[in-house]
């Protein structure tokens, strides 16, 4: 598998779906899916029939046990269903004294759901649940004060208003409170997970810009060197060349001086439009104590690559011409990155460096016999290395190409027009 690296916008590496989940991770992929709830909700309402069926209610209780259960099939599309929920739970409660499992499970889902999605703030939804929860403790008194109920004397008068009897009340809040609290938990670390994730995205790409700029700042250095030497020189001789032939017609001398004219022009623009480059970099120049170096260093290069353990090969096809400086340093660069990505990812691989030699074009392609890119597609090596060898092909109007090489192994192919 291969890729092109677009400078200033490294190529995306597809993601890839976990390789192995946890029990965790899975269980929250599957909450996840669409048919959870559907499922949940099934499954949870054939529980409800079959209490019913053991445990027979009233018609109101009934219908409102099922209606509980049945609404949270809805909650992934609508979460507000959970009012729903929690109000058919509260009905089927208040016209019967015994709460049903099936409701109980489904009440306290239904609080997490709207917890959960934050249909409303967390503290309107406990006081809303606090208030129901009192209402259907105040009908539970008023029907054992007219019927009585086994285990409680009979109320009279001021006894309705003991603080034992609203035990129903304190206990449903603190349900309600639960769920919807570990709802809203839950929708905070989602939240915050999202967030951290998004950071941590942006702050990659900033790194990978400012490694852009690096490299663009490193590469402007090179070339003012290597161009300002060569328009230099054109301007001296020039001018100087009014000076020392004496014999000069005055056509002559005023071309010399035009091209020197020309050049030191030709050097001011130089200098902005690389300035545009180094902006943001020490653009102090620093001491050159060797010549820059070009594909005729090769063979010095692949020597320092096996004196610390590599192995490679020079191969050489097509009739080998003098490129610019600028094609010498690039090529051979690329070749120097992608041999130190070699010893770095695949150490003790072997390496084949090729250079192709055709009209106007060199092909440059180093390749190795390593573990190549993961399976995923990623290539292991998307550093800041590629980006600068990215960003020296494209200088020069060409294309960088990496990615798995057909016999396998890391493939590295520059194709560099001249």
């Amino acid at each position: 598998m291969t890729r092109t690296i677009t400078p200033d916008r490294p190529a995306a590496t597809p993601e890839a779906p976990p390789p192995d989940l946890g029990v965790r991770r899975r269980l929250r992929h599957w909450a996840a899916a669409p048919s959870y709830a559907w499922l949940t909700a099934g499954a949870l309402t054939l529980f409800a029939v079959a209490e019913l069926a053991l445990v027979p209610g009233s018609a109101v209780t009934a219908f409102g046990v099922v209606v509980c259960t049945a609404s949270l099939a809805l909650r992934a599309a609508w979460p507000a269903v959970g009012f729903l929920t929690v109000g058919a739970a509260l009905l089927s409660f208040a016209t019967d004294g015994n709460m049903a499992y099936a409701t109980v499970a489904g009440a306290l889902i239904g609080c997490y759901t709207l917890g959960r999605h934050r249909v409303q703030h967390p503290a309107i939804l406990v006081l809303a649940g606090s208030l129901a929860a009192l209402t259907v403790n105040l009908v539970h008194i008023d029907r054992w004060a007219r019927d009585g109920s086994p285990g409680l004397p009979a109320l009279q008068g001021t006894d309705r208003f003991s603080l034992g009897l609203y035990a129903e009340t304190l206990v449903l809040t603190v349900m309600v409170l639960g769920a919807v609290s570990t709802g809203d938990a839950v929708r905070a670390r989602e939240e915050t997970r999202h967030t951290r994730a998004a950071a941590q995205s942006r702050l990659l790409e900033m790194e990978r810009r400012q490694a852009a700029e690096a490299e663009r700042a490193a590469i402007a250095r090179e070339l003012h060197d290597m161009i300002a030497h060569s328009v230099s020189v054109i301007a001296v001789r020039a001018e100087s060349a009014t000076y020392t032939t004496p014999d000069l017609s005055p056509p002559a001398r005023d071309a010399f001086q035009e091209i020197a004219g020309t050049a030191r022009s030709s050097m001011a623009e130089l200098r902005r439009l690389l300035g545009v480059l180094r902006a943001g970099d020490d653009t102090s120049p620093a001491p050159l104590t060797a010549p820059q170096p070009s594909l005729a260093g090769l063979d010095d290069l692949l020597g320092q690559h096996r004196a610390v353990g590599g192995a490679a090969e020079l191969r050489i096809s097509g009739e080998r011409v003098p490129l610019p400086a600028s094609w010498e340093l690039s090529a051979y660069r690329i070749v120097q990155e992608a041999l130190t990505n070699a010893r770095r990812h695949a150490p003790g691989a072997h390496s084949v460096v090729e250079l192709h030699y055709r009209t106007r074009l060199l092909t440059v392609r180093v390749s190795d016999d390593g573990p190549g890119p993961e399976p995923s597609g990623d290539t292991g090596r998307a550093g800041h290395g590629l980006v600068g060898m990215a960003e020296r092909a494209s200088l020069l109007g060409g294309a960088l190409t990496t990615g798995r090489g057909p016999a396998g192994g890391f493939l590295v192919e520059a194709e560099l027009p001249w």
